[in-house]
């Protein structure tokens, strides 16, 4: 069963996905830019407090698929500032968008057996189409990093989020 994300207050998402260990591996694919690419964004992570954080995203390399019309105009970076960091437990940090936009980011891990359990929350999400982008661009990209961590060929990153977002419509209703 599709484990979505859920809505915890107006303005904030929580998302978990279990995921194949080590706890280190998971977290070497959120914090390696290499890695992080092949799932989210690559770029610049300072891995202490008040360290810059700047992720490039090529969702079309991650697709392969046209990018939506809706998206073209989207901003494909994001910076931010490490608010905390303790290694192969916790990450935290600002997600500032191209126009400025303020949110921000906490990754959790804990370890489940040989499995990881990792909790995404996103917090001072602006709006509705702000959160409903937000929750399928995580589920989406949550996708694609199990199937990385499982050496499956990657899901389509654009057709799963146009199908997720209207799944959070509905939810988020």
């Amino acid at each position: 069963m599709h484990a979505y994300a859920d809505r915890i207050a107006t303005d904030s998402v929580r998302i978990e996905r279990l995921l194949p260990g080590p706890i280190e591996r998971v977290w070497a694919y959120l914090t390696e830019s290499d890695k992080r690419a092949r799932w989210l964004a690559g770029g610049l992570m300072e891995l202490r407090p008040g360290g810059k954080v700047a992720l490039e995203f090529a969702h079309q390399q991650l697709s392969h698929e046209a990018t939506p019309e809706k998206y073209r105009d989207m901003p494909t970076s994001v910076t931010g500032t490490v608010i905390r960091c303790e290694p192969s437990s916790l990450l935290a940090f600002t997600w500032i968008e191209g126009d400025g936009k303020h949110s921000e980011v906490t990754f959790e891990l804990a370890a489940r057996g040989e499995q990881v359990q990792l909790t995404i929350t996103h917090r001072k999400l602006h709006d509705r189409e702000t959160l409903l982008g937000v929750s399928a661009g995580w589920d989406a990209h949550l996708g694609i990093l199990e199937d990385v961590l499982t050496s499956r060929t990657p899901r389509g990153f654009w057709s799963e989020h146009e199908r997720l977002e209207q799944d959070y419509g509905k939810r988020f209703s």
